[in-house]
């Protein structure tokens, strides 16, 4: 057994050492279960629950409940965990990162961890990324659990409210980050407390943790609401957009996509729509519909970055391959696509609620994640989550062959050179999976293979439900398989008969992904569990990970370029700009996601201010405090902010309190202009507030008006919510104009940010009191009447 640890990869037999105790613990307690009778194996349940409930902390217990949970395995599924699947099975019970290469089983890992925690009766989360394997698992994994006397449940798109409840409130539910992330958001926008669905948060197990974490983390979860376009402007600004000339009308940087009007464009813009300028408070609208137009041009690429299908755009999903189902682009992005490609204008998504996947999943108090490749990342998981990540030692030594890059001086060479290794390996009888970036490659590989006349399954976005299907049958003899390099992941491939004896599944890549990650996930769908494999890319200098991040080092490597048969570039040092390249990638690919975040930190604050708010409505607790603590709070803000003591003090506002003062009072109140001081103001309205105060306790009793408050409370709280982020979302679209001066966008955006939401906090509150007193003086004079 010590043999198998000693294969670890970078992670130290040091660190090994504490899970290897632990291992072994659970090996000697495997006698001792497997001689129970399936209802004393069951009881073990409530035997753990007791401890727990007794002070034995999850470690403790981990030992014998993991020993529990392999013998349930072996019964219910035929299973049997290896030692190194409970090592696996440790790491995330302590909400770290077990990183396993593919094929070694983390599916049965996770089964380990859910259970133990689940003990604690608080809940489970398993996060998976479609749906297709969330069902799988619940279905397989969950037969344990439930022999084990757990309930599981699962969370799926559409699932209607009573349906959600029943599966949050079980032991362990499955189910698609994003489903959990928006009923999140779903739940922050109930009418009644009944309609909430989720419970407080506890355990969250993220399988590809990578591919959710940091790859899904660039896109904010945005609940939307129909807003009408102005397709006219979305059109004209679109054959505008097509005519601008990168470098003379408008600015575009590769790396970070970040694009900009430049002088001649504003002057084209002002000219095409008669204006005097762009910049000025009343064309904003007209600024934001232009600069999306460039942006619809410029950045989105057709069967790239989205598919037109039944006059319909579709987005795909960049490092899957997959078709986004339902999901859009907002703020009128979506539309401006839809006016490039002359589509039907559809609504506008206008956010109503909204999360970046960081802030959602960090809610969690503790979090664990699998993943076949996450060392790359370890330092954006530790600093944004708190996640170590442990590489855990293969089952079997790993054979596969992970051959060196080709490099071809073309796309052409490079596609060519492809095909005839295919057809080579094709003729042996190999089976073949050519990985490719995105659908329109994928698309361009198979007219290669055509010359060829060889017999393949195309495998993108265009076909994703037979996506399963496919990927598990890559491995059989002489299958020849062209996929986005993400598509089936989660999915086995086992190899077919007399696969093994002839070099086992060649996974061919043409491209460089502009992660790492992605190229070791490629890798790693040939290998598995020992089994024979190869890998090896085919790429070219004219990729665009070179044109777009490589441009200065790629022109000195072609002045001293040397080129052997078919345009196969012979310099060594090119495997070293490659591995430079993908770095510098990453590192912008962070940097945007760790910007972004702290773009998101500035709304999250604002955000739990205003969900806490929701949440004391919703719940009816002592619906009159909290109105006269808003009333009260409405006074003292606006006496103070009206009477600033850095100015003297007839530069106050005397005006302004008194108009909001009279709104609210029960008769007027005129304010002598001789007080010096704001606390002589406060005490000025002592008298007439303390009755405004009695008046409204005077209808505690008033089901009518106990009613009214909430529903008044909650569409001013909306309604405010949803102007504020539409603020919030022009304040960062204009950041960047304003980087010319001397202070960090950052800084501005942060007290800007917090400057509107103030504003707005004060106007909903001052507005929310003036709709319910106003209320109660019309049922005072009605009832006097």
């Amino acid at each position: 057994m010590l043999s198998i640890f000693k294969r670890a990869n970078h992670t130290s037999e040091r660190q090994l050492r504490k899970y290897r105790k632990i291992v072994d613990q659970i090996n000697k307690l495997e006698s001792t279960y497997e001689a129970m009778s399936d209802e004393q194996l069951t009881g073990m349940s409530d035997t753990f629950r007791n401890r727990i409930q007794s002070g034995d902390t999850i470690q403790t217990i981990i030992p014998d409940a993991f020993a529990v949970v392999r013998e349930a395995s072996k019964r219910v599924l035929g299973m049997r965990h290896f030692d190194v699947q409970l090592i696996g099975g440790i790491v995330l019970s302590e909400g770290n990162i077990a990183e396993m290469p593919t094929g070694e089983g983390k599916t049965l890992v996770a089964s380990l961890p859910s259970y133990v925690r689940a003990l604690e009766g608080k809940g489970v989360h398993v996060i998976t990324v479609n749906d297709y394997l969330a069902k799988r698992d619940y279905e397989q994994i969950g037969q344990i659990h439930r022999f084990l006397g757990l309930t599981v449940g699962i969370n799926l798109p559409m699932m209607q409210g009573p349906a959600k409840q029943a599966a949050y409130n079980a032991d362990i539910t499955y189910g698609v980050g994003t489903e959990f992330g928006f009923d999140y958001l779903r739940d922050n926008m109930a009418q009644q407390a009944a309609q909430k669905v989720q419970r407080p948060y506890h355990f969250a197990i993220i399988d590809e943790v990578d591919s959710i974490l940091v790859d899904e983390a660039k896109t904010p979860l945005i609940v939307a609401g129909k807003m009408q376009a102005d397709a006219d402007l979305h059109q004209i600004a679109a054959r505008l957009a097509q005519r601008f000339k990168v470098e003379v009308d408008f600015d575009f940087d590769d790396e970070t996509k970040a694009t900009s009007l430049t002088d001649t464009g504003i002057e084209k813009v002002e000219k095409a729509f008669g204006i005097d300028n762009l910049y000025e408070l009343e064309h904003q609208t007209l600024y934001h519909y232009m600069i999306q137009a460039v942006r619809a041009h410029v950045i989105f690429k057709r069967d790239v970055d989205y598919i037109v299908t039944d006059q319909k755009i579709e987005l795909v999903d960049m490092f899957t391959g997959r078709i986004l189902e339902g999901r859009t682009l907002s703020d009128g992005l979506h539309q401006a696509i839809e006016a490039k490609e002359d589509l039907p204008i559809t609504d506008e998504n206008k956010a109503q609620a909204q999360v970046t996947i960081q802030n959602y999943f960090r809610m969690y108090p503790q979090l664990c994640g699998m993943t076949g490749t996450a060392k790359t990342q370890e330092k954006e998981f530790r600093e944004v989550y708190g996640m170590e990540v442990i590489q855990i030692p293969t089952n079997r030594p790993r054979a596969r062959i992970d051959s060196p890059d080709l490099v071809y001086e073309t796309i052409g060479q490079k596609y060519k050179a492809m095909a005839k290794e295919v057809a080579h390996r094709n003729k042996q009888g190999q089976p073949v999976l050519v990985g490719t970036t995105s659908i329109l490659q994928s698309e361009e590989v198979v007219k290669y293979l055509d010359e060829y006349k060889l017999d393949y399954h195309l495998l993108n976005a265009k076909s994703v439900e037979q996506e399963v299907h496919l990927i598990s049958q890559a491995g059989q003899h002489g299958q020849i398989t062209v996929a986005t390099n993400m598509a089936g992941r989660g999915t086995d491939i086992v190899l077919g008969e007399g696969v093994k004896e002839n070099g086992g599944l060649f996974v061919l890549g043409t491209e460089k992904h502009e992660s790492r990650r992605i190229d070791n996930q490629l890798r790693g769908r040939s290998g598995r569990q020992g089994d024979q494999g190869e890998s090896r890319f085919f790429i070219s200098l004219e990729d665009d990970m070179f044109k777009r991040f490589a441009k200065d080092e790629l022109e000195k490597l072609l002045k001293k370029i040397t080129l052997g048969d078919n345009g196969l570039v012979l310099n060594s040092e090119v495997d070293e700009l490659t591995e430079r390249t993908q770095r510098i990638v990453e590192g912008a690919h962070y940097s945007m996601r760790e910007y972004n975040l702290k773009l998101d930190d500035v709304i999250n604050d604002q955000r739990e201010v205003i969900y806490s708010l929701r949440d004391k409505v919703l719940k009816g607790e002592n619906i009159l405090g909290q109105l006269k603590t808003m009333l009260e709070e409405t006074v003292e803000f606006v006496v103070f902010d009206s009477c600033p003591e850095e100015e003297t003090p007839d530069l106050w506002n005397f005006d302004r309190i008194e108009r909001t003062m009279n709104g609210l009072l029960l008769d007027a109140v005129s304010i002598p202009r001789t007080l010096q001081k704001p606390t002589d103001v406060l005490k000025a309205y002592e008298a007439p507030l303390a009755d405004l105060l009695a008046f409204i306790d005077s209808f505690s009793e008033n089901e009518q008006v106990n009613q009214m408050i909430p529903q008044v409370k909650l569409t001013y709280i909306d309604t405010m919510w949803v102007k504020h982020l539409e603020v919030m979302t022009r304040l960062k679209e204009g950041i960047g104009l304003r980087s010319y001066s001397q202070e960090d966008p950052m800084r501005i955006y942060q007290r800007e940010g917090l400057q509107l939401f103030g504003t707005h906090y004060q106007k909903l509150r001052r507005d929310i009191a003036s709709e319910v007193i106003g209320f109660m003086k019309l049922i005072t004079e009605h009832q006097e009447v």
